[in-house]
């Protein structure tokens, strides 16, 4: 049979008046009915102030506030064999008797769990077998297995013995039994993971940890509300930590993680694996279990070598007047980059740009560190009036003979001359 702990044994509380056992609840409509030995006994007893209340109400108060819990101090011994969920410590008790009426000897007893994937043997008396069991008597032995394997298993113990007439015989029995998933886990990532644990079980579980462990290219905080000003005890309650409740029966608790990048992947390692969970609980009765989750992937993340934004634009921009708009080119690498050229590339269609390079058409760069940055100008000229947009900001490594993606694209406006339109219309008029 399976050994696990027993359950608390939980009876309804039931209160009763002293007065309902010698008179009718009908007669409490009319207080003169009553005993008067009996009404203030039971007054008594009920630290009731006033003898007039007779409303049934006050037989049920309870005598004792431990009394709402029902606990008795009694336990009940399991009565079936349970639910088995990964993370726990399978425990059987295995009774082998001997119902004939002669010794059984030499007795060689294994056993052993069998999942879809492996086999895995918790007892095995080859090399030094049981001697004898004598006719009616028995031979007891406890095995246990940490469940790491969700589906079917079959716990398989066979007996290998000689009976009374010295023949050999072999007694197989199988016990089969589905181990399922205590936890739901369920992560959501952009800019942070946030990990619902759901508990599946049938019984409270009280989380005493529950880890975040990032790949090696990330690093994870976990993130808290902030404590009320209010709260005292902080140290001590940092030190002893109470474990977190999850309820019975779909009950909830979601963990929040920032993530960060710590360095960039390297060619052919999965880039959006971001890490696992290490779950540990206990049940009512201090049951503890333990489960690993999987690989945590997040969504493909695609890796750029260098990131070109625009640093400052000009907020006036006046037609056919250069501008200057400063850039930030980063290398995202643990290498050197560059050296680099800059222009604006040209567009598909036959319409003359609206913003070009003012001078030379290339700008060079120099070479730039791993993860460092570059600041640098390009002189543009818009030929347009109105709403128009930089487009096609293009840097390439001379090196590698690379292109990059270009630059988002820039929305500006273009204005006139106002000064100049001022004296234009001043010279009119005189």
């Amino acid at each position: 049979m399976r050994l696990c702990r027993p359950t608390f044994h939980v009876e309804t509380p039931l209160q009763f008046d002293p007065c309902d056992l010698v008179v009718g609840e009908d007669l409490s409509d009319c207080p003169s009915a009553i005993p008067r030995h009996l009404l203030d006994h039971s007054h008594s007893a009920s630290n009731e102030s006033s003898s007039t209340d007779l409303t049934f109400c006050s037989r049920f108060v309870l005598g004792d506030e431990s009394d709402a819990m029902g606990l008795p101090g009694l336990l009940v011994l399991p009565q079936s064999f349970g639910a088995i969920y990964l993370g726990e410590t399978f425990f059987s008790y295995i009774s082998i008797n001997n119902s004939s009426n002669s010794d059984a000897r030499d007795i060689i007893i294994k056993s052993e769990i069998q999942t879809e994937r492996q086999r895995i043997m918790l007892l095995d008396t080859s090399k030094s077998p049981v001697e004898s069991i004598r006719a009616g008597g028995r031979y007891d032995f406890i095995v246990e297995h940490d469940v790491k394997e969700l589906g079917a298993h079959t716990l398989v113990c066979t007996a290998l013995y000689n009976d009374g007439d010295a023949e050999r015989k072999y007694l197989p029995q199988y016990f089969k039994f589905m181990v399922s998933n205590p936890l739901s886990v369920r992560t959501k990532d952009t800019t942070y993971l946030e990990t619902c644990l759901e508990n599946n079980t049938k019984s409270n579980l009280f989380m005493d940890q529950v880890e975040f462990e990032p790949a090696p290219r990330w690093s994870a905080i976990r993130l808290k509300a902030d404590a009320h000003h209010t709260e005292k005890g902080a140290f001590t309650r940092e030190t002893f930590k109470p474990p977190i409740l999850i309820r019975a029966a779909g009950g909830i608790y979601n963990y929040l993680y920032a993530l960060k990048m710590s360095s960039a992947p390297t060619k052919g390692e999965g880039s959006n694996v971001l890490g696992k969970l290490q779950i540990t609980w206990r049940t009512n009765l201090g049951e503890p279990g333990r489960l690993q989750t999987q690989h945590i992937t997040g969504n493909p993340v695609t890796w750029k070598e260098i990131d070109l934004k625009a640093v400052k634009v000009p907020s006036v921009i006046i037609l056919e007047k250069p501008f200057m708009v400063q850039l930030s080119l980063t290398n995202l690498t643990e290498k050197k980059l560059g050296p680099f050229e800059v222009w604006l590339s040209l567009t598909d269609s036959k319409e003359e740009k609206a913003v070009m390079i003012s001078g030379l058409q290339r700008m060079d760069l120099p070479v730039v560190e791993a993860f460092a940055s570059l600041e640098f100008q390009l002189n543009l000229i818009s030929t347009k009036l109105g709403l128009q947009k930089i487009t096609g900001i293009t840097v390439f490594d001379t090196m590698e003979k690379k292109t990059y993606d270009p630059l988002p694209d820039l929305e500006i406006f273009v204005d006139t001359d106002l000064q100049a339109a001022n004296i234009y219309s001043l010279s009119e008029n005189d």
